[in-house]
């Protein structure tokens, strides 16, 4: 039921990774002048390659706990470059006169987007198919953040 979903979902994700690091190549010089804007970008390709392993670890024929395994350790590990990211957002507050709110808002959108596959993750370890329906939510949130973050790295920056 999930498969057609899960097969969209990982090929819209790497589109859009590839577009992100072509956005970060091409604006590389730019990017690197904002001390928060590459830890950023990286969390950016992270959310969005979390979609492609969790996707294809979907479509592996495997008990539903050993899915949920996976999805827990791909989101740790992506949970780990947006904690990373958010430090440096936070820290670009005092060094660039960023507003505070921003700083935040920035750092609290990245955190929601990765809640989903942590539920979807432990109710999939827990042996509930519900958790495919947490997954979908988290993949719907990265793609309508990440767009909006390969939009600000590869248009916005330059103005």
């Amino acid at each position: 039921m999930w498969a057609k979903f899960f097969i969209a979902a990982a090929g819209a994700s790497a589109a859009l990774a590839g577009l992100a690091i072509v956005a970060i190549s091409v604006n590389l010089a730019r990017i690197l002048q904002f001390a928060h804007l590459p830890a950023r970008a990286a969390a950016t390709v992270a959310r969005l390659i979390l979609i492609l392993v969790c996707s294809m670890a979907v479509l592996i024929p495997q008990p539903l706990s050993m899915l949920g395994v996976e999805i827990l350790a791909f989101t740790a590990a992506t949970w780990f470059l947006e904690i990373r990211s958010n430090r440096h957002g936070i820290r670009a507050h005092a060094e660039l006169g960023r507003p505070r709110f921003e700083s935040l808002l920035e750092s609290i959108s990245g955190e929601v987007q990765l809640l989903p596959f942590l539920l979807g993750g432990a109710l999939l370890l827990s042996g509930r198919p519900s958790g495919y329906y947490c997954a979908a939510a988290g993949v719907i949130a990265i793609f309508i953040f990440s767009t909006l973050n390969v939009w600000v790295l590869l248009v916005e920056i330059l103005r």
